[in-house]
């Protein structure tokens, strides 16, 4: 069916105090699998004024707390907080991580004729669209961008008085399922005391002339675009807000323009299906809209914990063509296995790959030559070619 609708997405800033918490445990999983690529780690962070606290169970090499803890320092120094609340030099870390239980270790691990199991039960959602050469949703992309530009300057210290807290959100206007303009854009940034709201609004709106394409702004009218709406913006970060690890896993994902399936991603090693199984949903997606099989696609898949097939996989194209649909199923079946150690292998997910996927999006990124975003390759186009 066609219509017209608004859409909005948001994003937030690596600052955030939950992408603060995210990145201290992916930081946390890299550092296992670095030691071990077999490493287990389910890992939780929660963070404060000027505390952080680090909870989880583990499987692998022994990393001692002093460790960890420079890591978790180093962390925050990158994000850039060195303020009253919250700073890399003085903040209190605890760590409470513990061994895995050894139950889900039984129902994990492959032994004699039976293969490795999914790390717990649980739904995983890919989607793919052409609203973007990323193949995003478009207001995810252009929220995430917003707050990256900004970030990226931030640091090198060509956006002053502006720090690391900060959210954005972009509403745009679909016209027969197609984006066609921005109604209105928000951005709350956090920012230095001698800055007054006039100036952060000069120094901001750039980044959304510079982010978005001039024909989506056409039409935006300057009182639609909310700059620090509540008026300022100097308290933030966990010393605002407390963090927690997984609570941005729209933000993470889609922005609301496909379902998730509940799980969060970080702090979490590839056995988990919650991350990796999400990540191989998107990489199918992603091909099949490459292969130019359908101008949307959304997979679902279904685990069990203990077991190693997916319990279902649905497939869904915007013309919802019943024979297409079953073409695309019969060459899932054939060519991916979709089992726990399968995407592991085929995505080279038991690498160190994961702080880098913790802010802006663990989909739309461009693979690295250190096999990070793996997932966001379209070397399975022909495949498709139906």
């Amino acid at each position: 069916m066609k219509h017209n609708y608004l859409f909005t997405s948001e994003s937030v800033s690596e600052g955030h105090p939950d992408k603060v918490c995210d990145r201290i445990s992916d930081m946390v999983v890299d550092s296992y699998l670095l030691k071990d690529p077999i490493s287990r780690v389910a890992c939780e962070t929660l963070t404060t004024t000027n505390r952080v606290v680090l909870a989880g169970e583990t499987r692998g090499p022994k990393i001692e707390k002093e460790e960890l803890i420079n890591k978790v320092r180093h962390c925050i120094k990158e994000i850039g907080y060195d303020q009253k609340g919250f700073s890399w030099k003085t903040v209190n870390i605890e760590t409470f991580l513990h061994e895995q239980s050894t139950d889900i270790a039984m129902g994990v691990d492959s032994k004699e004729n039976k293969d490795e199991g999914a790390g717990d039960q649980g739904i995983m959602f890919g989607y793919a669209c052409k609203e973007t050469e990323d193949l995003m949703p478009a207001p995810i992309h252009f929220s995430h961008k917003i707050l990256r530009l900004m970030a990226e300057d931030r640091k090198k210290d060509i956006l002053r008085g502006i720090e690391p807290d900060s959210k954005s959100q972009v509403t745009m206007l679909y016209e027969n399922n197609k984006p066609v303009k921005v109604t209105s854009v928000v951005i709350s940034t956090q920012h230095s005391a001698d800055l007054n709201q006039d100036k952060v609004r000069e120094i901001v709106i750039p980044y959304i002339k510079k982010t978005i394409p001039q024909n989506y702004l056409v039409d935006l009218r300057p009182e639609e675009i909310y700059i620090n709406p509540t008026g300022q913006f100097i308290i933030g970060g966990p010393d605002g807000d407390t963090g927690l690890t997984g609570r941005k896993i729209i933000v993470d994902t889609y922005g609301g323009a496909a379902p998730h399936g509940g799980g969060a991603f970080s702090g979490k090693d590839p056995t988990k299906v919650d991350r990796s199984a999400a990540y191989a949903s998107r990489y199918l997606a992603k091909n099949i809209v490459s292969a130019g099989v359908s101008d949307k696609c959304l997979i679902q898949l279904a685990y069990a914990i203990g077991v190693s097939r997916p319990l279902s996989i649905l497939i869904k194209l915007a013309d919802e063509d019943s024979e297409k649909v079953e073409k695309v199923k019969k060459i899932i079946d054939q060519n991916f296995d979709l089992s726990p150690r399968g995407i592991r292998e085929m995505l080279k997910l038991n690498n160190p790959i994961y702080e880098v996927t913790s802010a802006y999006g663990h989909f739309g990124r461009k693979p690295t030559n250190k096999g990070e975003f793996s997932w966001e390759k379209t070397d399975k186009v022909e495949l498709f070619n139906l």
